[in-house]
């Protein structure tokens, strides 16, 4: 993808979901970006309570879980196991907000829309997320407007 100047770069440390949400957080409540150090904390602090509403929402969340649901709890909570779809739906309740997830599309060259989490708690500005289809996120900075559709053009 070519270098947006939407998208944030975070550091791929096994946090870079938990980094791109509390970025995106940061963002969209119209704070300025945490420091490096700070977005570690953010995100491990994040990560833990992922952790804890896995627990919380256990009838609800453990049969898409894989594996043992108390081993998987377990490893999550450890800051190098990188975090996917579950996580992002667990963040979108624990910050009781929206996120939407973004991929990169090269036959348009825009960003398309893949998934949607938290959308009962709001639709307007949610945290956005890129997924570079290899196990990395980046955060987006939130457009001035919203875009109308799942496409997202990029200059």
């Amino acid at each position: 993808m070519p270098k947006s100047d939407l998208s944030l770069g975070i550091p791929g440390d096994g946090r870079c979901l938990f980094r791109s949400v509390a970025q995106g957080a940061y963002m969209r409540a119209g704070r300025p970006s945490p420091s490096e150090s700070l977005q570690k904390e953010l995100a491990d602090e994040l990560r833990a309570k992922v952790a804890d509403e896995f627990i919380k929402r256990r009838t609800e969340t453990e049969w898409f879980v894989e594996g043992d649901f108390d081993t998987y709890v377990m490893q999550m909570r450890q800051p190098h196991i990188w975090g996917g779809e579950p996580e992002l739906l667990m963040s979108s309740h624990v910050l009781r907000v929206p996120i939407t997830v973004y991929m990169w599309d090269k036959r348009c060259s825009c960003l398309k829309i893949i998934a949607e989490y938290g959308q009962e708690y709001d639709k307007e500005n949610p945290i956005r997320v890129l997924y570079h289809g290899y196990g990395h996120y980046d955060a987006l900075e939130s457009p001035s407007v919203a875009p109308q559709s799942k496409w997202y053009k990029i200059r």
